[in-house]
């Protein structure tokens, strides 16, 4: 199965020590929950360049900042309309 949307994570220093260390589990489970793991594709890289609008998470061609544990469930929920 092809998978239908990305989610990227960026796991540069600043971003994962800003927020991305607990928003990473938080996407793995909403996947998982919303049975999402198949049609979504969820990888991390290195560094977006924009470190001081950071965390930073893409979902399609869609970029996000200033992401927290607290507000990725309902980026993704929004998002996937679930």
């Amino acid at each position: 199965m092809q998978n239908e949307h990305s989610i990227t994570i960026c796991m540069g220093s600043s971003c994962f020590s800003r927020g991305n260390k607990e928003v990473l589990p938080i996407v793995k489970k909403f996947l998982a929950e919303h049975q999402l793991e198949k049609s979504v594709f969820f990888k991390g890289e290195l560094c977006t360049g924009n470190c001081e609008k950071g965390p930073i998470l893409k979902i399609d061609d869609e970029e996000f900042s200033l992401v927290t544990p607290d507000g990725i469930y309902d980026i993704l929920a929004n998002y996937f309309h679930v």
